[in-house]
């Protein structure tokens, strides 16, 4: 008897639906297997015929001792992991006549199957559960452990069972299961914002959260530079709480990226905050950008709405850094493999820190550096000019002194006033560049738009032109000290750049002074 049931595989963060034909009969060929697989499946997939034989004898049915052929389409399609398990037992169930055919062809069935018949969740539930309601299936049945994730597609049923007994029962009717329900925009709204640190908990240190208050508001990258134990890292962890709150539709394309990764914390629904991704120094570029003979995110799209924290910037290897160059322009990933091609967005902000020198001192204003001559221009030679080019804010970091630091006072900046005037600032930005599609922040602008959005009279030319002479800023730093300056003005709600503005930008341009590192 011939059954089809319905499953869906991940490229990228969408899915796509697959055919599972089952077809059971006759006797097998003496010496040859009783079961076979074809459609391109990896060893995930074949193993999985022990895992469900071992499932259906143990819920008290039998695995068919007739030749069974499991046909996977399209067969042009690598298929990978174990999450083919339970649509592969229930079609084998149905083929066989243990249950009716007629109800697991209505629904998209993805689970791993455990030996006892248990479900261990899947990766990719949300792209699959948008991809079942757009193919017009009745419903999905997945492990519970995935229903709220499946649930917050709305127009379609999500049934969560805790293992193969339940799907049986619930396909031949004699199990009924309430489909899942979970009210998106509660749900969106419930955890917006819930965030565990807050700028008030960082003493003294005004002018790098100044810094850091122009950097959200205009969607800028920056780096920090400072000796070990001056808040670097403390600073940088607190940039989401002051980033204007995930819109519904952010949320939900933030929220696939984590479901194909399996990073979604067990039993959510919608990732609600903006991310924060801080990998180790010792990451493989693979691991950064994506990639992989099964093509999966990498943590430049699991930052994607959110924020990207590299510390100890020059310890990461070259290699891994400038592949991130092309990313960062074009806010999206491509990974190309010889059968497939998948795009991953990556729009993040990143923030960077590092120490000045090896010994963490260079500039200190209490302790000597203790770096031979050529060292620190050695070290700071491990970050290429083309990545630094691409990283608006530079801005030195020094220590707390005491007396702030023990003071019981509580610092008067909140993320949530911070917060306040950078959204009002990205409001303007909106609106200028309501037209231009792909540009929501003053950062993502490019150079020729530069020269319209941030013109500047005659006196403030000269200022420019005053300070890259004195202080031997590089010719990149002029683009960039305009488009911070044109933020700090948004902050201020000013329509025109002043002295003030283009003085402050200057000031965020460390790295770009000639003897810096002298």
């Amino acid at each position: 008897m011939l059954v089809k049931t319905y499953a869906g595989a991940v490229q990228g963060v969408d899915a796509q639906t697959l055919t599972i034909e089952v077809n059971s009969g006759g006797q097998p060929v003496a010496g040859k297997k009783f079961y076979h697989l074809v459609g391109l499946p990896d060893n995930a997939v074949r193993e999985g015929f022990q895992r469900i034989e071992s499932a259906i004898t143990n819920i008290g049915l039998r695995m068919p001792r007739a030749r069974t052929i499991v046909n996977l389409a399209p067969a042009d399609i690598r298929k990978e992991g174990s999450a083919y398990d339970l649509p592969i037992a229930l079609g084998i169930l149905a083929a066989s006549k243990q249950i009716p055919d007629t109800t697991i062809e209505q629904y998209l069935i993805m689970g791993e199957l455990a030996l006892d018949g248990s479900l261990r969740p899947i990766q990719g539930a949300l792209p699959i559960a948008i991809q079942a309601r757009k193919e017009g299936f009745k419903g999905v049945i997945l492990p519970i452990s995935n229903a709220r994730e499946a649930a917050i597609v709305d127009k379609i049923n999500v049934y969560g069972v805790k293992d193969l007994k339940e799907a049986v029962g619930f396909c031949n009717g004699s199990l009924s299961i309430d489909p899942t329900f979970v009210e998106t925009r509660d749900e969106f709204f419930h955890n917006l914002q819930q965030y565990e640190v807050d700028f008030s908990d960082v003493k003294g240190q005004e002018n790098i959260k100044r810094a850091l208050e122009i950097a959200a508001a205009g969607g800028h990258n920056v780096i920090l530079i400072g000796p070990p134990g001056a808040g670097k890292t403390m600073l940088a962890r607190r940039l989401p709480t002051i980033l204007p709150p995930l819109n519904l539709h952010e949320a939900l394309e933030t929220t696939k990226i984590h479901s194909v990764a399996g990073t979604l914390p067990h039993g959510s629904a919608l990732i609600a905050q903006r991310p924060f991704r801080s990998p180790h120094h010792t990451i493989s570029d693979v691991a950064l950008v994506g990639g992989g003979s099964n093509p999966s995110p990498g943590e430049i799209s699991l930052a994607h709405n959110g924020v990207l924290f590299l510390d100890e910037l020059p310890e990461f290897k070259r290699t891994v850094l400038e592949v991130m160059r092309q990313p960062m322009e074009e806010r999206r990933v491509t990974i190309s493999r010889a059968r497939i091609s998948v795009d991953y967005p990556a729009s993040f902000m990143l923030i960077a820190s590092m120490n000045p020198c090896p010994c963490g001192y260079h500039n200190h204003p209490d302790k000597n550096c203790v770096c031979g001559p050529g060292v620190v221009q050695r070290y700071l030679n491990k970050v290429s000019g083309p990545l630094l080019d691409r990283i608006d804010i530079h801005v030195e970091v020094t220590p707390v002194n005491f007396d702030e630091l023990a003071s019981f006072k509580r610092p008067d900046t909140h993320s949530r006033d911070i917060a306040k005037r950078v959204i009002t600032a990205r409001s303007r930005q909106q609106s200028r560049f309501t037209e231009l599609d792909g540009i929501f922040c003053n950062a993502h602008m490019p150079p020729r738009m530069v020269r319209v959005v941030c013109q500047i009279n005659r006196a403030r030319q000269t200022l420019i032109k005053r300070a890259m002479e004195k202080l031997k800023l590089s010719a990149r730093a002029y683009d960039r000290i305009l488009k911070v300056a044109r933020t700090a003005a948004d902050l201020d709600d000013s329509d025109n750049i002043n002295i003030a503005h283009l003085a402050e930008a200057i000031h965020f341009r460390s790295l770009d002074r000639e003897n810096w590192a002298s």
